[in-house]
């Protein structure tokens, strides 16, 4: 199946001009970590450690489609030697969550140690709860029909540079002018199964931030299983919607916007950085 037709609005109105409105450079930056939580695998040419990940404390905001605020959320990092932990958590308003915390180390290639993700509530119509470590152990736990408390593990045969948290960081760290390249991915279909992301850069995003006009990339990332794009639609019904990221490349790359599905079935959604408001003066003393 196609994009929807939602999206592709969105995507035109990404590509021809977005305006983000008074936001500091700084909050932008604090997004490039929003997509280090979600569970990828990429080749060593993909994975060379360009941008180190440093600590950070952001504040998010989810909105559906056509643009109503449906959610909020947080996303911490923190460093100790080479290790990271980045830790995302969304908050529903229908009560809903969806909590990640993922554990790499960055030397010369970012190189996974765990990555623990958890969804569950209205918003996810198949709730999950998967483990995935670097060995290529991969954890699933669930509740079984009588109520009990279920855990199926499986041994998957992984690339050593499997690094499941770090597509943001990933992204961040290619050439500019990369061409189209894939990244694998575990998801919990039923069972554990090793999909695939096509990334392309597919046009420029205009994004105003504290009043100043940028460019940004927008990669677009198709979902594909055995390597052949678009059979992973008759296991779930469908052909999952695209995702949509955009970018602000240079010295320091930044990812502003995410924009598709969190997880199978889940309706697409746009995630930005939070705004502040402040009172017109400050607390007394």
């Amino acid at each position: 199946m196609c994009i929807t037709n939602g999206v592709k609005a969105s995507l035109h109105e990404a590509i021809h001009g977005v305006s983000m409105g008074p936001r500091s450079m700084l909050r932008s930056a604090c997004l490039a970590a929003l997509l280090l939580a979600s569970s990828f695998v990429a080749a060593n040419a993909q994975m060379e450690v360009k941008h180190a990940v440093g600590a950070l404390h952001g504040f998010l905001v989810i909105r559906s489609e056509g643009g109503v605020d449906i959610g909020s959320g947080e996303i911490f990092a923190f460093a100790e030697g080479d290790r990271v932990t980045i830790k995302t958590v969304y908050r529903f308003r229908d009560g809903s969550l969806d909590e990640e915390t993922a554990i790499f180390t960055q030397r010369k290639t970012f190189q996974l140690v765990s990555d623990h993700h958890i969804q569950q509530g209205r918003f996810f119509p198949k709730p999950s709860d998967i483990t995935v470590e670097g060995n290529g152990q991969v954890t699933l736990r669930s509740i079984d029909k009588d109520g009990k408390a279920k855990v199926e593990t499986t041994k998957m045969d992984v690339s050593p540079a499997l690094s499941n948290g770090v597509v943001g960081t990933i992204l961040q760290n290619i050439t500019p002018a990369r061409p189209e390249f894939k990244l694998d991915m575990i998801v919990p279909a039923g069972k554990p199964r090793a999909i695939k992301l096509d990334v392309v850069p597919v046009g420029k995003q205009s994004v105003r931030i504290a009043g100043l006009r940028r460019d940004t990339t927008v990669f677009r990332l198709k979902t594909e299983i055995g390597g052949v794009a678009g059979v992973i639609a008759p296991i779930v019904g469908k052909q999952p919607p695209d995702i949509f990221i955009s970018m602000i490349e240079g010295e320091v790359p930044v990812i502003v916007r995410i924009l598709g599905p969190l997880a199978e079935g889940t309706a697409v959604v746009d995630i930005q950085l939070a705004g502040a408001t402040f009172p017109r003066s400050p607390a007394s003393h």
